[in-house]
């Protein structure tokens, strides 16, 4: 299947790559199909509308920069999304100059079944995370400053 973004033009993807968010993601429920895009190397994604070329978001895997990070996902949503063995947990990620400013959600990871091929973002209610947590924990940081 081809389809356009702003961004990178036309790309073909593969149906195994489209995701069903029924209920969108907050602040674009309109959008509910999104085609994910991995990187060959490295734990960025991006998440891409089907419907709005000019959408994506650049999604990670929040566990590579916090292996401390954890949650309980709420029964309403591994219901919602069918959940029984497998699941993907990644965060969207929001860009900075300089990058080490960037900071990634970990208050509303997004959820996906690989098995449904459905999403969600999910808000953690009763968590100590942020929505704007530094990507990188502070002695990452400094260690990326060192080797520069």
């Amino acid at each position: 299947m081809l389809i356009e973004t702003s961004a990178w033009g036309t790309l073909e993807i593969s149906e195994d790559q489209v995701y069903n968010f029924p209920k969108g993601i907050p602040g674009f429920e309109e959008e509910t199909e999104f085609a994910l895009i991995h990187f060959e190397e490295g734990p960025f994604s991006y998440l891409c509308s089907l419907k709005n070329d000019a959408l994506s978001f650049l999604i990670c895997d929040p566990f590579v920069f916090h292996p401390e990070y954890e949650f309980e996902l709420p029964q309403s949503d591994i219901d919602e999304l069918k959940i029984q063995d497998s699941v993907i947990v990644r965060s969207i990620v929001t860009l900075r100059e300089p990058v080490d400013q960037s900071t990634l959600n970990l208050l509303a990871p997004v959820v996906l079944n690989p098995i449904t091929k459905t999403g969600k973002q999910t808000v953690l209610h009763t968590s100590a995370y942020q929505a704007r947590h530094p990507l990188w924990a502070p002695d990452m940081a400094r260690i990326k400053k060192e080797g520069e």
